[in-house]
């Protein structure tokens, strides 16, 4: 039997393991994480679910997007010139809020003029991606942390706006309160250049917990 390809988070989980001995047991029971980069064309549909996800359970968010597909042919997701025409009422009959509704529009209409250019975020470094997204209705520093990490996965990304994050971070380091941004900053810089995998399983500490 052929040995099983190595992950390409490999060099990470080393550096982690060699860094942080409390990981060790968090990388033997949960594997390396799943993270893989999607490609360029399906990046706007990564964007528009996670605007669609704010704040909702997965369940909830997972009826909601299917509706919105739905309201377009073959349940496909449509492009931004036909989600620009479709009427706001409409988006929100799938669910949406109005500010949800709104937001998805907004980045159809960045990807439209050529604001936001899908293609460009594959070789864009992480303040690049940052400063086309953020000027989106609708995505703030949580959003494109997330998808730095899922669509694109980004090494070395530490989500310190991410509850869960903050809450792992206080388990992890037996810390009397949730730590603020720079604490998280300070105690996260041995993980560097692979922040990503650890703040991963920081949501596995929880889990565990």
């Amino acid at each position: 039997m052929p040995p099983m390809p190595a992950s390409p988070w490999q060099g990470a989980l080393d550096h982690l393991a060699s860094v942080d001995a409390k990981l060790v047991p968090l990388i033997a029971q949960h594997g390396p994480p799943p993270m893989a980069p999607i490609a360029p064309t399906a990046a706007v549909q990564s964007l528009a679910r996670a605007i669609v996800s704010q704040q909702l359970s997965g369940s909830a968010a997972a009826t909601i997007w299917g509706r919105f597909l739905a309201l377009y042919p073959r349940k496909r997701f449509p492009t931004p010139a036909a989600i620009l025409a479709t009427d706001l009422t409409r988006l929100r009959s799938a669910g949406l809020s109005g500010a949800k509704a709104a937001a998805i529009q907004d980045l159809a209409r960045h990807v439209a003029d050529r604001r936001v250019v899908p293609a460009r975020l594959a070789t864009a470094t992480d303040d690049e991606i940052a400063a086309m997204l953020l000027p989106v209705r609708g995505i703030g520093p949580w959003s494109v942390d997330m998808f730095l990490m899922f669509a694109l996965a980004r090494p070395d990304v530490l989500p310190v706006g991410d509850l869960g994050i903050k809450k792992g971070m206080q388990r992890h380091f037996r810390l009397r309160a949730l730590p603020e941004a720079a604490k998280m900053e300070k105690l996260a810089r041995p993980w560097r250049p692979f922040r990503t995998a650890a703040s991963w399983y920081m949501w596995r500490t929880l889990e565990a917990a």
